[in-house]
């Protein structure tokens, strides 16, 4: 029974309102859909059964709830991961040196590596159930969401302002504490931009990660995915038509029923008032405070967490010794270090033996160099979407009511798979004789451009409106305006973004240098089109020898390229 102290009275003694019974429609049709798909989702099936795919646009609207399904579940378990990822790496110094590379090598493995590897023990784990082969889709999703939130938590908690930090050592918050009530919130607003934008991400991978082959079998899940997956491969342009109509219509309705209240309810943790005057609003949001019921059952959850703080509060006077931060311990470092070291020596063994017996050492000179011709590709094409998109992304962000009215464009841009482009390039490079080792490259980007954008949003939304006011009694304006203010107020968020896209552009280039409409296929010489082409023809050793220069290549970006830019936006560049 619920205890009366802890709500308002007007609360507890109402029995609803008319705002309650407005929502309960809505209320009780999210109830059903998630009830009917996921009792969809665990339904009997046995390996080799044939489940065809309709091009019918009627069953589009259960094709997108089946789909939309799999990626908020494959949300949710990110931003479980990103959590517990961030808050053990921003913390322990030990962690931080396994952990950070082990996500650039996880962001650098290609979707097709994870279900090659993931989907047979999937379907062990559920034998005789399509449960199975759900989980192996959903943990593709989760491939394209996860890094992402996980490197945005990241880059806030090593960023939260110094002053802050000081006040939490001060009061002696434990480790909860701090993460509950100074890091989580001071990272919020950027936490949702990047989960909005790896929810967009999701769709890019939507079709591989719902056409699964096993056991030299395909299995083509129900969803929007393999829809447009089926309609690819019989070149039917009416069926990608109704595909991008239904995806428009999924983003909107997950844009004003989750995204947009989450941007408004989220507006109360910024650090500063916010860069606008206008904050974002919530039709929903709106309703949603002015019911009783609803908000009775949200209130039960913020007590609980409440409880969860209390419980792990530590008694202090303030100026105890322990605030202090304890300085790490040299001989468990030097242990640590030494295993580190141990580790990655026999790896180096195992490495020679497996080159040496599988493929040759001549083959592994030939695909670095084909990784070289991906990394031009790469480098250029984000340094050109920096370009377009920091300016932009910076306007957006310091005007809240724009925000607002293109943040669902910019979800539906985001979203737009990089497969419904493939006519159009496959048609315009074969009409006029082009070089696809130049004109596929664009490919790699479509998708991976809006990581830069989301950050940079998301660093303009957040710069303190005293920085603001700064700025303009100083008349700062042209080149020095962005080198003073600009610049380093999105710098970090800005490295989170080019760090994602260049990580997305990598596995992106699996299906841009390898581009297939129909009977017709275009090839590019890189990387992406040497896995894409052995994933064909079923070699494993040297799938697995691309896949694993893409990830020393995607690491050594990391370590010599954006690690630097961070260590410097940790320094220097940020407010």
């Amino acid at each position: 029974m619920l205890d009366r102290r802890y709500f308002p009275r007007q609360v507890v003694a109402s029995g609803g309102n008319r705002w309650d019974w407005a929502l309960l429609p809505l209320v009780l049709a999210l109830l059903f859909a998630l009830a009917y798909g996921g009792s969809q989702m665990a339904r009997p099936y046995q390996l080799g059964q044939s489940m065809p795919i309709s091009l019918d646009p009627l069953v589009l609207p259960y094709y997108l709830l089946r789909t939309t399904l799999r990626m908020f579940l494959a949300l949710a378990a990110s931003l479980v991961f990103a959590c517990a990822f961030a808050a053990v790496a921003a913390k322990y110094r030990a962690a931080e040196r396994v952990m950070v590379p082990m996500l650039d090598i996880l962001q650098s493995i290609p979707i097709l590596g994870f279900l090659s590897i993931t989907v047979t023990g999937f379907i062990a784990l559920f034998p005789g159930n399509l449960l199975g082969v759900e989980c192996a889709a959903i943990f593709a999703i989760f491939t394209s969401q996860a890094w992402n939130m996980a490197f945005s938590l990241y880059q806030s908690l090593r960023t939260v302002p110094s002053e802050l930090r000081e006040a939490a050592e001060v009061f002696q918050l434990s480790g909860w504490q701090r993460f509950w009530r100074l890091e989580l919130p001071f990272a919020m607003p950027g936490l949702l931009w990047n989960m909005m934008m790896s929810m967009s991400g999701g769709w890019f991978f939507v079709v591989a990660s719902e056409a699964i082959s096993v056991s030299d079998q395909s299995i083509k899940l129900p969803g929007v995915g393999s829809y447009i997956a089926m309609a690819i491969e019989v070149r039917d342009l009416g069926a990608i038509g109704w595909a991008i109509g239904g995806m428009l219509v999924g983003i909107v309705l997950y844009d004003q029923l989750f995204f947009r209240p989450l941007i408004a309810w989220a507006d109360k943790f910024r650090f500063e008032e916010g860069s606008g005057d206008e904050a974002p609003r919530s039709w929903l949001l709106t309703w949603l405070r002015r019911t009783d019921r609803l908000q009775r059952v949200g209130l039960v959850f913020t007590r609980l967490i409440d409880w969860s703080v209390v419980l792990l509060r530590r008694d202090h006077d303030g100026t105890s010794i322990k605030a202090r931060p304890r300085p790490p311990n040299a001989t468990i470092e030097r242990v640590w270090d030494a295993t580190l070291a141990a580790a990655v020596l026999l790896a180096i063994v195992w490495l020679g033996r497996f080159i040496h017996t599988e493929v040759g050492w001549s083959e592994v000179a030939h695909v670095f160099v084909l990784g070289f011709y991906t990394m031009v590709r790469v480098l250029v094409l984000i340094a050109l979407a920096a370009l377009v998109w920091v300016p932009v992304g910076v306007w957006i962000g310091m005007n809240p009511r724009w925000a607002g009215r293109l943040q669902g464009v910019a979800q539906f841009l985001a979203a737009f798979p990089a497969n419904l482009m493939f006519p159009v390039a496959v048609l315009f490079i074969v009409r006029w004789q082009l070089d696809p080792n130049v004109w596929l490259s664009p490919l790699m980007v479509l998708g991976t451009q809006w990581y830069l954008l989301f950050n940079v949003i998301a660093g303009a939304s957040s710069v303190p409106t005293e920085l603001r006011y700064a700025a303009g009694n100083l008349g700062l304006g042209g080149w020095l305006k962005w080198k003073r203010y600009l610049l380093p107020a999105v710098f970090p968020s800005f490295v989170t973004g080019a760090i994602t896209a260049s990580g997305g552009s990598w596995n992106a280039s699996i299906v841009a240098e390898y581009v297939t409409w129909g009977d017709t296929t275009l090839q590019a010489a890189g990387l992406g089109s040497y896995i894409a082409h052995m994933t064909a023809i079923g070699d494993f050793p040297r799938i697995a020898l691309g896949i694993g220069v893409m990830c020393v290549f995607v690491m050594g970006m990391n370590h010599f390229v954006w690690r630097k830019l961070y260590a410097l936006a940790e320094d220097r560049m940020h407010f």
